[in-house]
């Protein structure tokens, strides 16, 4: 067993896992299954509207002034609920790399993961975090956000050509993406020694199901369509640039949706040599 798997598992005890798993998933719903994207996406009202926008960023400079420790999907957090896989693997990807921290955070919103990891990240000695996201975050972030460390890059090829990541991070990201094997395939090229993975669902198989997300109403009006992976599948297509090293079940859990069962799963690549 590696040292980074050895470490995750000490650090995050199946009980303690069990009761997140219990409590993260309420609220969460979905619709479906679908045939195509296309016909999902039409029923949808997406990710890119400006009154989500504002939401995130209201919350995101609250998180930036201190009056709380980070956001995720524009709700706040007063107590730090690590994804500690994800923060293991960023703290193993400095030691291994001599106190340089180079990250490329695909679909990270207003720096979400960032803020969630910022107490462990200042005891690294060289930090870059490099967000890439939609326009109207690109804009927002620089505006109000960006500073020396928290950049963010509207392409991967924008950031590439100022960066040169060792970790790729997709929280919650792949299964938004109409063409998330391509996405996958770009930055498998990045360079980076580590792929984390994290929050994105997989049913049992080779067979993608595409599925509509319900957004709960607390946080705000929207839906989204939804790929579910097929594990099978998406194993045999990043085991071309990648190793698995460990995976878990995230915080939302399992779901049974028309006879489809699936669950948040976050797993950590290691690059084959």
């Amino acid at each position: 067993m590696s040292l980074l798997k050895r470490i995750v598992k000490d650090w995050v005890p199946p009980a303690v896992l069990r009761i997140i798993r219990g409590l993260s998933n309420q609220g969460i719903r979905f619709k479906g299954e679908f045939d195509t994207w296309a016909e999902a996406a039409s029923k949808c009202a997406g990710y890119d509207a400006d009154n989500i926008l504002n939401k995130v960023l209201d919350a995101t400079l609250k998180v930036k002034r201190g009056e709380a420790v980070y956001e995720r999907d524009s709700v706040l957090f007063y107590e730090i609920q690590y994804a500690w896989p994800v923060t293991v693997a960023l703290m193993c990807s400095a030691a291994k790399n001599k106190g340089k921290l180079n990250v490329l955070d695909f679909g990270g919103a207003l720096g979400s993961a960032y803020f969630q990891n910022r107490n462990f990240l200042t005891s690294i000695p060289d930090v870059n975090w490099s967000v890439i996201e939609q326009p109207n975050f690109v804009e927002a972030g620089k505006q109000y956000i960006q500073d020396e460390t928290l950049k963010f890059y509207p392409t991967i090829e924008s950031c590439l050509k100022e960066k040169s990541p060792n970790v790729v991070l997709l929280s919650s990201v792949l299964q938004y993406l109409e063409n998330p094997y391509d996405l996958f395939e770009k930055l498998s090229l990045s360079g980076a020694d580590l792929m984390v993975i994290d929050r994105t669902p997989f049913r049992s198989g080779n067979l993608d199901e595409v599925f509509i997300q319900q957004v709960p109403e607390n946080i705000y009006d929207a839906t989204y369509p939804m790929w579910v992976f097929g594990k099978s599948k998406f194993m045999d297509f990043a085991s071309k640039h990648w190793r698995l090293i460990i995976e878990e079940v995230s915080q939302e859990g399992e779901f049974k949706v028309n006879g489809v069962k699936f669950s948040f799963q976050g797993m950590i690549f290691e690059r084959r040599k």
